[in-house]
């Protein structure tokens, strides 16, 4: 049995899907301004580890997420420049050029985390037509009224248990307590559906509209295209802790106003990863790049090592020490897993820790004690080497470290047949034919590491 915890409960649920072995699944994606850092990759990390979970329960994942290229403004509170538009003119190119450049940069970091592209990628500005019509559709219904020169918002008093994700006191949220309410603004909660362009300047991304021309709001874009995508209703909605009181929060308001029915039945979100007592964010100047982990002398997977160290709903604490301790980890299991490679049949099945594994991820994807079961496994002597590939093989559907690249590629006769002159040479003390020999495995694409168990062979990319 499947259980996740739902923000919208506060508790663990067992999951029930729409319809039988499938699944709806929508991520919230990046803001395609500024690269994305490794605490943001920590919440996609975490969604990844949804969907192959799901997947190894036998649902057939729809999973769609969001390019957001245009419309999240630098305030919550609807104000500000549009973060595309303004850092198109730090930049001096066009809005277009940076939305798109951001998103190959945001799919290429992805890859470099094996984290699986979605079902189907969508991007705000793909997508004007279908946020037009639902805000027609909350303006017939009565939810929404015009500020004038400004833009469309949804009153947020006319939705029923508006807040109800966030557990929000309404009645007790003073105006500034969460946005600055301006002088049209009927309550401080109301969102902005459409914002007008300002007079007298063209934007690079603006639409004609029934309400005027302008651009949609954030909260706006996931609803239709979710909705586009997934239906009116639809099993989970994901995304970080922050988006919570003020997105998650709208987007139901908005969506449940519109339809009459329920927007999404599990809402998931990740916590942050954390600098001691601070978050990491590109406003703290803190940010660290997957790109950059290389430069530091690390490979993208350490840090998706790290980041199953910890439950996705706890904060974790990064430092480059503990990457290093998640490096060394991973280096042990890939270590490990290419010694499996001589054993054989003898020993018992791994069976009952694949079934531990299994209990561990439908445990609100329990990612430490999945790890800790994989690794009592391992270090059980009596376990048959060939089961424990086997077994290493289906956790790695979960887990997505490329244990499955290791445990397929064989090492070629060439290099076995160098090793074990290497180890005659070694054992008539001829170090230096044993020093040559290891530079022609070396030059072969591998490196050699003795060990008290004997020389442990692995290609050099791993």
């Amino acid at each position: 049995m499947l259980r996740l915890y739902n923000t919208l409960t506060r508790k663990k649920e067992e999951f029930k899907p729409l319809k039988k072995k499938e699944v709806g699944l929508y991520t919230c994606g990046p803001t395609v301004y500024f690269y994305a850092h490794i605490g943001n990759f920590r919440t996609y990390i975490f969604e990844d580890l949804l969907r192959r979970t799901l997947e190894f329960n036998y649902y057939k994942v729809k999973h769609v997420m969001n390019i957001t290229d245009v419309g999240h403004l630098t305030s919550n509170a609807d104000t500000g420049e549009d973060k595309i538009e303004q850092e198109a003119k730090k930049e001096g190119k066009t809005a277009w050029d940076i939305a798109e450049y951001y998103t190959q940069a945001f799919q290429l970091d992805m890859r470099l985390l094996n984290i699986q592209p979605p079902t189907i990628w969508c991007k705000a500005t793909e997508h004007i037509k279908e946020q037009i019509e639902l805000i027609q559709q909350l303006e017939k219904k009565g939810y929404t009224y015009i500020i004038e020169r400004d833009g469309v918002y949804f009153d947020t008093s006319k939705f029923k248990n508006y807040g109800k994700l966030a557990k929000l006191d309404i009645k007790g949220l003073k105006a500034g307590a969460r946005i600055k309410l301006s002088k049209e603004k009927k309550n401080p909660t109301d969102f902005a559906l459409w914002k007008f362009s300002p007079e007298n300047q063209q934007r690079q991304m603006e639409w004609d509209s029934p309400f005027g021309k302008g651009f949609p709001g954030w909260h706006i874009e996931c609803s239709a295209m979710a909705m586009k995508y997934l239906g009116k209703h639809f099993d989970i909605h994901c995304g970080g802790i922050d988006h919570i009181p003020v997105h998650h929060t709208n987007e139901i308001a908005q969506s449940e106003a519109a339809t009459e029915e329920t927007f999404a039945n599990y809402w998931m979100h990740g916590a942050f990863l954390q600098l001691k007592d601070k978050r990491m964010g590109k406003s703290e100047g803190n940010i660290l790049r997957v790109s950059e982990l290389k430069e530091k002398g690390f490979e993208p997977l350490d840090y998706r090592y790290l980041c199953l160290t910890a439950h996705y709903r706890k904060p974790l604490e990064f430092s480059m020490e503990a990457l290093q301790g998640a490096h060394n980890s991973y280096q042990k299991l890939k270590e490990h897993v290419i010694e499996l490679q001589k054993g054989g049949d003898k020993g018992r099945e791994a069976t009952p820790y694949l079934e531990q594994f299994e209990e561990m991820i439908n445990d609100d994807l329990n990612m430490p004690r999945a790890l800790a079961v994989m690794w009592e496994m391992i270090h059980n002597k009596q376990v048959a080497p060939r089961s424990k590939k086997e077994a290493l093989t289906k956790m790695d559907l979960v887990l997505g470290l490329n244990l499955g690249e290791i445990l397929i590629q064989p090492i070629s006769q060439l290099v076995q047949l160098l090793n074990s002159q290497r180890e005659e040479a070694r054992k008539k003390k001829d170090w230096k034919l044993a020093d040559q020999l290891r530079e022609q495995i070396e030059k072969a694409g591998y490196l050699i590491q003795d060990s008290e168990q004997g020389p442990i062979i692995k290609p050099k990319h791993l």
